[in-house]
């Protein structure tokens, strides 16, 4: 089965400083019917403007991970990380009994766009983790790059949860195919441009889940940049 989450149908908000796309029920946006999908709790598209950012503020018994479409990311922690992210990098955190950070957009003109995306971890209770990683774009035009796993693969960021990220960069007319194991579900996010899924059109933003398949083929209509979760 593959059910689609239009970009537009999200919980939107504009708050100045911060533009804001919820996929999932996320603080004063709540859906019924979109609260989150198997291990994938969060999936929110922020924009930030120059100057702009999260202060500290904690972080229980979640496994985050921030993907930068354009601009460049701020972090500091409470476990002493200070690190950019930006785009092609893959930051994590796993916040276990408590993790504080701060994200700010440290340009004076340009904005960060960039999605944050929460797993609920294996078990609570873990150990506070922070890592960070660049991957090349080669290693994802036209093929699947995994950058996060639950377990070591690839060079991928290894997570607390059975669950694989995997990117992949599409030239227009170009196809994909991704086999799914028995039993396993999937989300394909669309980073931007446009693809046909399983007869459906998906555009930058739009989600579409996968239950009961064995297979989801990617035809790319424009170049487009994919997300795709193999999740238990």
């Amino acid at each position: 089965m593959f059910t689609l989450r239009k970009a537009d149908d999200r919980g939107q908000f504009n708050h100045g400083w911060l533009q804001t796309a919820h996929t999932f029920s996320f603080g004063d946006y709540y859906d019924p019917q979109w609260t989150q999908f198997r291990a994938l709790r969060v999936m929110n598209e922020d924009t930030i403007a120059a100057g702009q950012g999260f202060g500290m503020h904690g972080h229980r018994d979640m496994e985050i991970i921030t993907y930068v479409l354009s601009g460049a990311l701020a972090h500091r922690d409470s476990l002493g990380h200070e690190a950019a992210l930006h785009p092609g990098e893959v930051q994590y955190m796993s916040a276990g009994t408590g993790i504080r950070h701060s994200e700010f957009n440290p340009s004076d003109s340009v904005p960060v766009h960039l999605y944050q995306i929460w797993l609920l971890p294996r078990e609570a209770g873990l150990k506070p983790h922070y890592e960070q990683k660049a991957f090349p774009a080669a290693d994802r035009q036209g093929r699947w790059q995994a950058v996060v796993s639950g377990q070591p693969r690839d060079n991928a960021i290894v997570v607390q949860q059975d669950t694989t990220v995997l990117l992949a960069e599409l030239a227009a007319g170009q196809s994909l195919s991704y086999e799914f194991a028995a039993g396993r579900h999937g989300w394909l996010q669309l980073l931007s441009g446009t693809v046909e899924a399983q007869g459906h059109l998906c555009t930058a933003g739009d989600g579409l889940a996968i239950s009961d398949e064995t297979q989801v083929t990617l035809q790319s209509t424009s170049t487009a940049a994919v997300m795709l979760f193999d999740l238990p």
